[in-house]
């Protein structure tokens, strides 16, 4: 199956039966993004348009790089470079981008609702890549694969959300798939950045916002730092970044309240020395890198499934067979083989991982 929705505009919209879904979709393309062959023909002939207004380094690229391994034809516009300098509207310039026919709309911008506003007139799928203040729900499905992969399980799982949340899209997007997932999750941070009403935002689920970022830190399982939104802060919630630093920032003390294996996390780009010390973001508990990469296999699987794409059985790892691509200059008049492509199989019913994996490997020496 795919996902109810032909548009993924946020997390507080999925069931939990629709996050596994996406994560053990995620598990196919991860396993596909290690081989040295990682293009497959899933998308040949969809376009993706990447529609960005805020800068963007890796939900962008991975974006950018999801649609290409999939075989689809992808276009990057940024802000600088469309018609809004000169006084379009976002409505406008999602009208004309859909006279093009394209398949998928990956949009970012810095109002909350706008993806919401693109769905309502558009027919192609809407993709929110962070809108505002409001979410980023394929951060939050990394940062849910990533949990998964090191600890085996979100549910029953306390996680520590500590920093700038007031700002924070991320949080919220986290806060809606972890408790859907059954993870107590504690919040904290300076009291100007941390509004008590954040408890309320979540209807069902262990959620608790902390006085205190080491009383959220105790005994957690997973710490996960968000940065310091300068760019969308209008007033001084803090006296200095120095201050900052010292109260609130996550450094090697205060890890060592938490869990002895307990896990750091930080959806970047990251303020070093700030919201978290160098010897913490670089050292052996952080994932930092896992979620970046992470980042690709969640996007690949977000374009699979609403293009409608499934899995039979739920069992996500796929097995590759090897295509050999033609490309045809048009001005030697020579047609020459490519790198091979690869066609996702569905996994047999009853098979399992292991024997998947055989199978894998069989194919990369054939």
């Amino acid at each position: 199956m795919g996902l109810a929705s032909k548009h993924l505009l946020g997390i507080s919209e999925l069931t939990p039966a629709e996050i596994v879904h996406v994560l053990d979709t995620a598990e196919t393309f991860r396993a596909i993004s290690q081989r040295e062959i990682k293009k497959v023909p899933t998308l040949r002939g969809r376009t993706v348009i990447n529609l960005f207004f805020e800068p963007s380094t890796r939900t962008r690229t991975s974006f950018e790089l999801a649609g290409k391994r999939l075989s689809a034809d992808t276009i990057n516009i940024s802000a600088s470079t469309s018609s809004v300098t000169k006084g379009e509207t976002l409505l406008d310039t999602a009208r004309n981008l859909e006279a093009m026919s394209p398949d998928f709309i990956v949009i970012r911008h810095p109002s909350a609702g706008a993806p919401h506003a693109l769905a309502r007139i558009c027919r192609a799928a809407v993709i929110n890549a962070g809108d505002g203040a409001h979410e980023h729900p394929t951060q939050a499905l990394l940062d849910a694969l990533t949990i998964r992969q090191h600890k085996g399980r979100i549910e029953g799982l306390r996680v520590a959300i500590i920093g700038d949340l007031l700002h924070s899209r991320v949080a919220r997007s986290n806060m809606h798939l972890l408790t859907k997932l059954g993870a107590e999750v504690r919040l904290a941070g300076p009291g100007t950045l941390v509004p008590a009403e954040f408890q309320a935002l979540v209807a069902e689920g262990d959620l608790r916002v902390e006085s205190r970022i080491e009383e959220a830190i105790e005994g957690a399982d997973v710490v996960m730092v968000l940065r310091i939104q300068r760019e969308r802060q209008s007033a001084a919630f803090f006296p200095s970044l120095r201050e900052y630093a010292v109260h609130y920032g996550l450094n090697l003390k205060r890890l060592g309240g938490a869990h002895p294996d307990a896990i750091v996390m930080h959806p970047g780009p990251m303020n070093r020395g700030i919201e978290i010390a160098s010897d913490v973001a670089d050292g052996s508990r952080s994932l930092i890198l896992d979620q970046v990469s992470n980042g690709l296999a969640v996007r690949m699987a977000v374009l699979y499934l609403l293009a409608g794409g499934s899995v039979l059985n739920q069992n996500m790892l796929a097995q590759t067979k090897p295509e050999t691509a033609t490309t045809t200059d048009t001005h030697a008049g020579t047609t020459t083989a490519s790198a091979p492509a690869e066609r996702l199989e569905p996994v047999a019913a009853g098979q399992t991982k292991s024997d998947d994996k055989r199978r894998v490997k069989s194919a990369d020496h054939n």
